[in-house]
């Protein structure tokens, strides 16, 4: 499970010439390793075959479009849980610190909550651990991959493939919520422009206390008989 969780955690980077050059390894460590339902894995190959054919600069450009234009397909999580309020910033802290307690260390340019990174923390764990790691977000995987797939893109066989590896259950109530966000096009210059319309921070004790997700994040700690992950 581990060099399957490293190669999604690639494969949603943004492309990069190496990138570009190894994605046939990434195909084949995710296909020796079978940690995913042959469908599953069968699903990735359009975006396999687009890393071959295209190229850098249109991979690029499609990657720009979808999850750095896009704000209802940011690759951020806590993007999806919190937006700007101010509990996005000790929500933040707490995972950073998640990642350092267990030896996985970050650039301090490097945000926590982003999904390739998150994914390779949870590459570094044991499967069950890793499974209930990736079982707390698991609501952002399917709100995700509902988006992608009404773009046809081959990036949402990715998302379907963490929906599989999490196989946890959903809370429908924060999917739903996901589901009534703003979701415009990226040719939707307008709608995008509102999207990314900062909201008012709210400071003082009126700001909630963390749940679902978040509290999930804050609580989760791996067995302490177990050696910390090395990054």
């Amino acid at each position: 499970m581990s060099r399957t969780l490293k190669a999604l955690s690639l494969l949603l980077s943004y492309p990069t010439e190496e990138l570009k050059a190894g994605a046939g390894e990434l195909r084949a460590a995710i296909t020796e390793e079978r940690a995913l339902k042959p469908r599953t894995r069968y699903a990735l190959d359009p975006l396999f075959e687009e890393f071959a054919r295209d190229e850098l600069i249109d991979l690029q450009g499609r990657y720009v479009d979808l999850f750095d234009r896009t704000r209802s397909l940011s690759l951020h999580l806590f993007e999806h849980v919190h937006g700007e309020s101010r509990e996005r910033g000790q929500a933040m802290i707490d995972l950073r610190e998640t990642y350092l307690g267990q030896g996985f260390r970050m650039t301090p340019e490097e945000l926590p909550d982003y999904l390739p990174a998150f994914l390779e923390f949870a590459s570094l764990l044991p499967p069950r651990e890793a499974r209930e790691m990736l079982a707390q977000p698991a609501h952002v995987f399917h709100g995700l991959f509902e988006r992608l797939a009404k773009r046809r893109t081959p990036y949402g066989a990715v998302l379907q493939a963490l929906i599989e590896l999490s196989g946890g259950r959903v809370d429908p109530e924060a999917l739903e919520d996901l589901r009534r966000q703003p979701d415009p096009s990226a040719d939707d210059f307008v709608a995008v422009d509102a999207a990314w319309e900062e909201a008012p921070v709210k400071f003082g004790p009126e700001t909630p206390e963390p749940t679902g997700f978040v509290a999930k994040l804050r609580a989760w700690k791996r067995p302490a008989d177990r050696p910390p992950a090395e990054s």
